[in-house]
């Protein structure tokens, strides 16, 4: 699985990281590869067509994401509406509007994706911090912590990231169980992000949040799409997932008056194409993340530890050994190492001394980072 493709924009770069034009792109959260050759077909094939008026939604398009979802990974949909939306990041705008109040709080658990933060302050909610716990066997989460935030009547919503971007764990049935229980007991509102759910390594399995909290009573809404799983973000729609009548009611009305149904012709191609024949590149996609993995355990210097991820295609390095402040590490990264990098802070402040790495890429990236970390290291 080759390919060339660079986050490379001048703006983003200069932005971010200090101006340096020669550092190496590992930052945006897709892959950096050729992508599912279905995909790509279907798209040259509907730009050949040569109109791009409106188009209807074929309703298989449906049918199509629930085939995928039974044979990767054993859910069939029974019972569960799934609506289609933009991004991941307008379904959960959409939801917190719809299912919270101005003032209420939001839990998150940090360190998480960026833009969580963003939609709930931008909305007049609040983020409640519910921070993992990195223990020796990676991170876990303060379950203790997440019923005492759950149990604050301000706070009536949570976003579950599941696999979590950026930590790389695959929360087990177990923990899902536990989530799915507190929330349900003081009225708490779960929205789980799972979009990297396909994105699962050896040995883990994705567990969809809606059966974990099955018999829980807990109210829910998952995000799913093929954005991330085949490097589709700036092309297709996403889909919102839920087994609660009033959820779906009210999403629905929201995105029919802000016109958040209005679909893209390329779209509608590129989703049909990844989830029919798109399995095959999936398998080299995901062998290639777990051996870009085993490069980065076996090859990081002295100082660099990687924390060993279950799923998603981001490493999340701990770089805490080298002694390094906020700023000073974030320079380092860009100006000594030459890698543009996403430093841990931007995923709150437990992400401090960490930086994660996109690794769904050609090997020979993965290589040459680890000897630009090790030179950078070496030289002090």
């Amino acid at each position: 699985m080759n390919g060339s493709r660079q986050a490379t924009d001048p703006a983003s770069l200069g932005r971010h990281f200090g101006g340096k034009q020669d550092v190496l792109p590992l930052w945006i959260a897709e892959p950096y590869v050729d992508l599912a050759p279905s995909v790509v077909t279907a798209l040259n094939d509907r730009a050949a067509e040569g109109w791009y008026g409106y188009e209807t939604r074929p309703g298989e398009l449906i049918s199509t994401f629930w085939t995928w979802m039974i044979d990767r990974h054993g859910w069939d949909g029974t019972g569960l509406t799934s609506l289609i939306s933009p991004s991941v990041g307008t379904s959960l705008g959409v939801l917190i509007d719809q299912m919270t109040d101005a003032g209420d709080g939001v839990i998150l658990q940090p360190p998480v994706f960026t833009d969580f933060k963003p939609i709930i302050t931008s909305s007049g909610r609040a983020v409640a911090r519910n921070p993992l716990v990195m223990t020796d066997a990676g991170y876990r989460m303060d379950l203790e912590e997440l019923a005492v935030q759950a149990a604050d009547p301000k706070n009536t919503a949570m976003i579950l990231c599941n696999p979590h971007n950026p930590v790389g764990r695959v929360w087990t049935p177990a923990e899902l169980n536990a989530v799915a229980a507190i929330c349900a007991e003081h009225g708490v509102f779960v929205i789980a992000d799972e979009i990297h759910a396909d994105l699962v390594l050896p040995d883990n399995t994705f567990t969809p949040f809606g059966n974990a909290a099955a018999g829980t009573g807990v109210v829910w809404a998952a995000t799913h799409g093929p954005i991330k799983t085949f490097g589709l973000a700036g092309v297709c729609d996403t889909v919102v997932i839920t087994d609660d009548e009033a959820v779906a009611t009210r999403f629905q009305l929201r995105s029919s008056q802000l016109h958040l149904t209005r679909n893209n012709v390329f779209g509608l191609a590129a989703w049909d194409a990844a989830y029919r024949d798109g399995a095959p590149w999936l398998d080299d996609l995901l062998a290639l993340i777990a051996s870009n993995t085993a490069l980065l355990a076996n090859g990081l210097p002295t100082g660099i530890e990687l924390v060993e991820p279950e799923g998603t295609y981001l490493a999340w390095l701990d770089l805490r050994q080298l002694g390094m402040e906020v700023p000073e590490l974030a320079q380092w990264l860009a100006l000594s190492a030459g890698l543009a990098l996403s430093p841990g802070h931007w995923f709150g402040r437990e992400g401090a001394g960490f930086a994660r790495m996109t690794i769904a890429v050609p090997p020979d990236r993965i290589r040459e980072a680890i000897h630009r970390l090790t030179v950078a290291v070496t030289a002090g």
